[in-house]
Parts: C-alpha cells; structure tokens; sequence
C-alpha cells in the first residue's frame, strides 16, 4: 500500500478529450490512478487526526491499519482495489468531516474510526488470513465492504460490536458464517464488457448521511434493466460504453421514483459509484449511468487541476436544478448534461428528441453564463484551466443548436426551457423594493411603467412543487399518449404537483389554459407556477402579455401585491413588454 512518489500525467489528448467531456478507457484509467492517490492523502490523513481520538469498545484504527498492511503484503492488488472501493472514499471524507467538527450525524465517532476494522477484516478475507477482530453493529447489522451484511439476531442496542474471524477459510461474523437468511451478500451485475457491484448495505453509500442496510430484494430486476442499459451504451457510443465500464464499478439502488422522474446521484469522494432509483427502463439506465459517470470524471479531473476559485460562494441558475448553485455545482452539471445531451443526441424516438432539444438549449444556456464570469483575479471565477474547459464543452455542444428537430419537439422543449427558467426566477429572485414601489406608481398614474428594472436580488424560496413538473408531462404526452390520457382528469395522482390547467398547457388547450390560470390570479390563489403558466398560455395565444410575465415574473408578482391584487395580470404584463421593449406609449390596463 506504498505510494509511489510521482506527478500524474494526461497525455495531451486524454486531457483534450476529457475537457470537451469525453475520454477513452485509457484516460479513464488515468484518472483511476489519480484517485487511488487522492484516497491515500484523504485516508492517511484521517489516520493522523483520528491518533488521539477515543476508539470506544473497539480497538485503536491502529490496529485495524496493521491488519490492513498485513493482508496488503499478502494481496497487494486486492486489498489496493478494496481501499479505491468508492464508499471506502466516503466513509473516509466523512469521519475526517467529523473529527474536525464539519459534519454530524446520530452515530457515535467511535463507530465511523470503527468502519476501518470492517475493511481491514475484509482486506483479510480477499487476502485468505487467519484473524480475528471486531467490527461495528448498527441497529444490529454487522456491514463487510463489498461483501455484503449479516443481520445478527436478538436485542441490541443502536450500537455494538460483533466478532470476525477467519481460520482456514472459514470466515464468521457474530459466530455465523456468511450464509443463510441472515447474510445478505451483494449482487454483480454482469454483462458483456462490464461489471458493477449492486450495493444496498454499505453505511456510507448513499453519499451523504450514513444509513442502513436496505436489501433490494431478488436483483433479477436490476440485472434485466442493466442488460438493457448495456446494449443501449453500446449501441449509442461503443466507446463511450467501454470508458465507462473502465470507471464505474458500483451502482447503489434506491427506490423506484415517480415515472420519468428518476432519481440519481454522485459524489467526488466516491470515484466509481452511481446512486440511483429503480429506472423505468434500461434506456433511462443508461442515461443515468452516463450522467453519473460524467460527474465522476470531472470530480476526479478537479482532484488534479483547479478550475475555479470562488471563495465568495456565490450562487447561479442551473437550468436542471429546482434551487440555486455554486460554481463548482454549475460547471459539473454542464460537464454531466453535455454528457447527457451527446446520448438523447442518438436516441431517435419522440422522448429522445425531446431530451435532446431540452437539454441541448440549456446546456448552451448555462455555458453561456459561465463563459460570462470573469478569470481569477481580482474578481474571482473561472481559472483559465477553467475558461478552456467551457470553451471546450461550448465547441463540442454548439453544433447541435442547428440539428435539425420536428417542430412539435422544439415547441415541447421551447415550453420546458422557459417553463423551467421563468418559474426558478420567481422563486428565488427579488426586484428591488424602490423598483416596484416606482412601477406601482406609474401604474396607479397610468402612464408608462419605468424604462429598465434594477438587477433583482437572489434569494433562494422553496418551490411547491418540482420546476419539472409540466416537462414531466410533456414526456407523459410524447412517450406514452395513452398513459397521459388516463392521467388527465387527476394529474395529480400521477405527476406530483401537476395540476388540469398543466395538462391542458402542455396539450395545446393554451385558451383554456389561459382562462384557468388568469382566474387564480383575481382570486387571490395564484403562486408562481400560476403567474408563469398564465406567461406560457398568453404567449401561445399571441398576446404580448406572455413576453413580459416569462421575462420578469418576480417583478409582475411583486407588483401585482404591491397595486393591492387588483391589477389586471395580462395587463400588467403586457406592460412589462412594453417596458421590456424600451418603453414608450401609454399602456392600456384591460
């Protein structure tokens, strides 16, 4: 387990290629090798602040490093793959968080010092050593990285200890063997050219706080799905498919989401690994993995290079999140959805041009606004690493603005993009309040509203419901018209926070729409996906009031209160285009 002192390299055309958001297996090892170290620093360093710590009723992480070095000179490669292990990376990150006081969670620290005997003991088992240690018991489940869990019987405490042994081979945890319906062991998914480890036991793989295990039942399933998925990868970008079988090699299950809502997730600390919830198919599985993936190699690239200095953690719209994010969380996800636009890009059903015109206009958007930011200096941004790596991306995505897309799925995905944009300024953006007071004066004198608005303020709301919401429908609408017709008299029950006025938008009843959605408004009962829903049905219904509502709807809103919930609001944004448009010109009021 020595590292070997020496800088890591990307020839000139892996770092190329994993810039512009792509990479061959080679470069993916590249990156391996980089996060193999990164795993040593984070590791020995938890070592070190974990020396004078208490080790409860188990022995010090001395001992369990001393068992772990043994069975590393016994099995240098196995126990080396076992410590890149991505949740043995989490599990790291996260007792060093502790130790220095910057996370918490129920568990006692001597449990999180305590996971490194777990792995020893299981280094040990790979290596085929006779030992014996003592491993920790959450809520009465003994956990053996990569192996699997026994759940040990009779009553315990949240937290305990249990014995693991191995003499001659026979290994036993609690005094079991791990057989029997007390085991649980983990699951490979196979297929032909990859492999991944079904993890549904580590504490530390769902990426965040620590958790249980949580058995998914028979993997038969998840095994059907990822046979699917592969021949997707492969049949979609060949290549691509064999990087990422180089790269990934976990995929922690979640439950089944919403339909077209899938849940997923990564993290820098866990390089190789993808949560995500049961897929719908294995098209979606694939989609997922790419995107997941994405994000590994950009998190395992900013292990080796800087790409941003932004100590004032400023915030930004990211056009495939429902809240606000820093510029770190901006630049993985255009790194992910170039990823992502590049797979729907060669999927050529209605769902799959859809997700290729959506996400190819708000890749671009969000691209745009990092190619706005300036360098490093005085004001902080983007290093010129950084620069590149946008200009790269941009390169790579900005000829897919002018593929050719039927026009029924660029008017889909018009409506998801400003749908998406519009409803996130309204939530989290504030006009001035001198700014509306002006406006409601002028609007009380009836002359024109004031030329320009001041820069609105952000400040991050909470949004009633998914900012995907009418996109989700749309894909309802695209996929599986049947389905979305048996959801249209209670969309609710089906797309959460979908509402009839939803569906009658995104099915083209914009009339309809539009009478619903201005009557919420007079009574008082509208929230912003009302006012920007009644922006969307105006604009389709060519009235200009559309333009102003879509553009500036935090200001319509704060308006429309500020005049008292009288105002008219196709009026009022009718003014607002106006305003938009230079101004000029008494506007009339209803």
């Amino acid at each position: 387990m020595r590292q070997t002192a020496r800088p890591h390299e990307l020839t000139p055309e892996a770092f190329g290629d994993l810039l512009a958001g792509a990479g061959d297996p080679a470069a993916v090892q590249a990156l391996r090798r980089g996060e193999r170290s990164w795993r040593l620093l984070v590791v020995r360093a938890l070592l070190d602040a974990a020396a004078e710590a208490p080790a409860g009723p188990l022995a010090p992480p001395a001992d369990a490093w001393r068992l772990l070095a043994r069975a590393g000179a016994a099995a240098p490669e196995k126990v080396d793959e076992l410590l890149r292990y991505p949740h043995v990376g989490v599990w790291a990150a996260h007792t060093l968080r502790r130790l220095r006081g910057s996370a918490d969670d129920d568990a006692p620290l001597w449990v999180h010092l305590g996971h490194l005997h777990a792995i020893a003991a299981v280094a040990a088992v790979r290596a085929g050593l006779d030992f014996r240690t003592a491993v920790p018991v959450r809520h009465g489940w003994a956990v053996l990285p990569t192996l699997g869990a026994m759940r040990l019987p009779g009553d315990r405490e949240p937290w305990g200890v249990a014995e693991v042994s191995a003499r001659d081979g026979s290994v036993l945890i609690g005094g079991r063997p791990p057989a029997g319906p007390h085991w649980h062991p983990l699951t490979r998914l196979r297929a032909d050219g990859c492999t991944l480890l079904l993890d549904d036991t580590d504490p530390y793989r769902t990426l965040r706080a620590p958790a249980l295990p949580e058995p998914a039942g028979p993997a038969a399933r998840w095994q059907e799905l990822f046979d699917s998925a592969w021949t997707v990868l492969c049949d979609t970008d060949g290549d691509g498919a064999r990087a990422l079988a180089g790269g990934l090699t976990t995929v922690v299950p979640r439950p089944r989401a919403e339909r077209f809502r899938p849940h997923s997730a990564s993290s820098g600390d866990a390089f190789g690994t993808a949560l995500a919830s049961v897929p719908d198919d294995g098209e979606q599985f694939a989609s997922t993995l790419v995107h997941e993936f994405q994000h590994n190699k950009l998190s395992a690239f900013m292990h080796l290079f800087t790409l941003y200095d932004d100590p004032g953690g400023r915030l930004f719209y990211a056009p495939w999140r429902d809240d606000p994010r820093p510029l770190g969380g901006l630049l993985q996800g255009v790194y992910a959805f170039s990823g992502v636009t590049g797979f729907w890009r060669r999927r050529p059903h209605p769902l799959g041009r859809f997700e290729f015109a959506l996400w190819r206009e708000q890749t671009a958007h969000a691209l745009h606004e990092l190619h706005a930011l300036p360098a490093t200096g005085a004001a902080q941004g983007l290093t010129g690493l950084g620069r590149r790596l946008v200009a790269e991306l941009t390169r790579r995505t900005r000829p897919w603005l002018a593929e050719p897309v039927d026009e029924r799925t660029r008017a889909a995905a018009a409506l998801a993009v400003a749908d998406h944009r519009a409803t996130w300024r309204a939530y989290h953006l504030r006009p001035d309040p001198q700014t509306v007071r002006a406006h409601a004066a002028a609007w009380t004198r009836g002359g024109p509203l004031p030329a320009g608005a001041d820069e609105p303020a952000l400040v991050p709301g909470s949004p009633g419901r998914g900012l995907d919401t009418r996109a989700v429908l749309l894909r309802w609408l695209l996929a599986d018209p049947a389905g979305f017709a048996e959801l249209r008299d209670d969309p609710g029950a089906t797309v959460a926070g979908a509402r009839p006025e939803d569906v009658a938008l995104v099915e083209g009843r914009t009339a309809d729409a539009l009478h619903t959605l201005r009557e919420r408004v007079l009574r008082g009962d509208a929230d912003p996906e009302t006012w920007v829903g009644l922006g969307l049905a105006a604009r389709a219904e060519g009235d200009p009031a559309g333009a102003g509502l879509l553009s500036r709807p935090e200001l319509a809103i704060a308006l429309h209160a500020e005049l008292g919930g009288a105002a008219d609001p196709l009026a009022l944004g009718r003014a607002l285009a106006a305003d938009a448009g230079g101004g000029g010109g008494t506007v009339r009021r209803g």
